[in-house]
């Protein structure tokens, strides 16, 4: 019976059915297969989207956050421009009170001053300058106070355009007099009050201001930016004796930028009067009233001679001028170079020339080293002895101790400076020097400078061969 029935069974399951359902098995396996596909699909989607929503979460944190922040700078804002409103009601009426003659609590005041109004508001007007006094030794004589010396300049601002200033310097010293045996004695003292420049200027633009009057003239930078307590060695450098310092007459000057950087071009071009000629002839020396051979050249040629006659001491003016380069590398950290001359006819006959050439450098390293210099050369066309050549150059440096960052307070308000200087004077004479100093920053304004100077000189022209001094000089 058992081999009967499976017989039928067998029977009625075909190869076909069978196939059949082969194949529907294998189409529900590819199905499962695609759906675990699309469930991890979805898993990393939805991880994704779990990640953006994370994403928009902080972002939505530092919005609400910076919204809150505003909020707040604007209620701070808004407080701010309230007590600014309250100040200047309370301004408003304090000057109303003053207007009408009464003070805040309603008391009969007067005002200081009035207040100006119209072109007299533009006007300011400022005393700046300094004052020095020096004790000191020249070797072969005694050592004393050497020198009391007062130089206020006047600053005048008529308007926008219009600038004028003065300078003067003011010295005491003894007063001559003339012995039996020719010598000068010394009796009493005097004060010499000499007018150092005296300048009108008118700002075309701005890269040009016009100055005329008695100026400083730009044959190198020192005249300009380095006389008086602004130069850190009380004594001037020998080879600017070669040439004028100020000189009668007009001059074009500015600056023009070059890019972004800082850099600019400076320049100057002037005409003045020129040096001039002691005795009006084209000879190199003339002889004064003691016998003393002096060289015969006047640099204060200032257009009124001493006959009272207005006039120049020579046929034309001569001109001249300076070019200059800035360069900032860094703030504290700077370079300028320039080169400046002048030429024009020096004796009566206009016949003469006397040319100069200057070349000058400064080189700051940060805020305690500085290092500048200037090269002269002078050409002096005269009938005697034909054309001179006095000329000289200069270097002087400087390092603030601060530097060394000792937190010291004697070290960090010390300076040491050092010049070397030479010139030869064309008439035979040579000098040369070495100086070596300091100055002792008491305030900024404020300076207490001692050197000792070692000369050498030979020729007709002898100079001692060295000095000491100090001095205390003050700038406002």
């Amino acid at each position: 019976m058992g081999i009967g029935v499976e017989t039928r069974v067998a029977a009625e399951i075909s190869d076909d059915d069978f196939n059949t359902l082969k194949q529907q098995v294998q189409q529900l396996g590819d199905k499962l297969q695609k759906l675990e596909q699309m469930h991890e699909q979805d898993q990393q989607t939805h991880q994704q989207d779990q990640e953006k929503i994370q994403e928009l979460q902080q972002q939505l944190g530092k919005t609400q956050q910076t919204a809150a922040d505003a909020q707040q700078k604007a209620r701070a804002a808004a407080q701010v421009q309230k007590k600014v409103q309250q100040l200047q009601e309370q301004v408003n009426e304090t000057q109303k009170a003053t207007t009408e003659g009464k003070g805040v609590a309603g008391a009969q005041v007067q005002p200081v001053a009035p207040v100006p109004e119209g072109p007299l508001a533009l006007h300011n007007f400022a005393i700046v300058g300094d004052a020095e006094i020096q004790f000191g030794k020249t070797f072969g004589s005694h050592s004393a106070f050497t020198e009391a010396d007062f130089a206020p300049i006047f600053l005048f601002r008529a308007n926008d355009n219009i600038l004028f200033e003065a300078g003067f310097d003011v010295k005491l010293q003894n007063a001559g007099v003339t012995l039996a045996n020719g010598n000068t004695g010394n009796s009493g003292t005097t004060t010499a009050i000499d007018l150092s420049f005296a300048t009108l200027d008118y700002m075309l633009n701005d890269y040009v201001t016009i100055v005329a009057g008695d100026m400083l003239l730009p044959l190198g930078t020192y005249a300009e930016r380095s006389a008086g307590w602004l130069n850190k060695i009380p004594d001037d450098p020998l080879p600017r004796s070669v040439l004028p310092g100020t000189g009668i007459g007009v001059q074009l000057r500015g600056a023009v930028p070059i890019g972004q950087s800082g850099q600019q071009i400076t320049y100057s071009f002037y005409v003045a009067n020129g040096p001039g000629s002691v005795d009006g002839t084209g000879n190199s020396t003339f002889t004064d009233s003691s016998g003393n051979v002096l060289p015969n050249l006047d640099f204060g040629n200032v257009g009124i001679q001493s006959n009272g006659n207005t006039g120049n001491e020579h046929a034309s003016p001569g001109g001249g001028g300076r070019i200059g380069w800035f360069f900032p590398l860094k703030p504290h950290y700077d370079l300028e170079l320039g080169i400046s001359g002048q030429t024009g006819p020096w004796d009566a006959s206009g016949n003469r020339l006397w040319s100069a050439a200057v070349f000058d450098a400064a080189l700051h390293i940060s805020p305690f080293f500085e290092l500048k210099g200037e090269y002269i050369n002078t050409w002096w066309d005269t009938v005697d002895s034909g054309t001179l050549n006095p000329r000289g150059w200069w270097i002087q440096g400087g390092y603030k101790l601060a530097g060394l960052n000792l937190n010291l307070p004697f070290i960090n308000n010390l300076e040491l400076v050092s010049r070397y200087d030479q010139v030869y004077d064309g008439l035979g004479s040579r000098t040369r020097r070495e100086t070596v100093g300091y100055v002792y920053y008491l305030t900024n304004t404020l300076w207490f400078e001692g050197d000792y100077e070692f000369l050498q000189s030979r020729g007709p022209s002898l100079m001692p061969s060295g000095k000491w001094v100090f001095q205390l000089s003050y700038g406002f």
